[in-house]
């Protein structure tokens, strides 16, 4: 009994190792996106119409 719950401790662990380190990625992706867009954007406002 207790080894089986040794194994699903060490599945969940390195289940929630993995949906955090892909968490992480995709957070420094998605704000060096925003920061580039935002630079391209304030390069820009000179030539904005409204």
């Amino acid at each position: 009994m207790e080894e089986k719950i040794y194994k699903t401790m060490g599945s969940t662990g390195a289940a929630s190792l993995t949906v955090g380190i892909c968490v992480l990625a995709g957070g420094i992706a998605a704000g060096i996106l925003l920061i580039v867009n935002g630079a391209r954007l304030l390069k820009n406002r000179a030539k904005m119409v409204f």
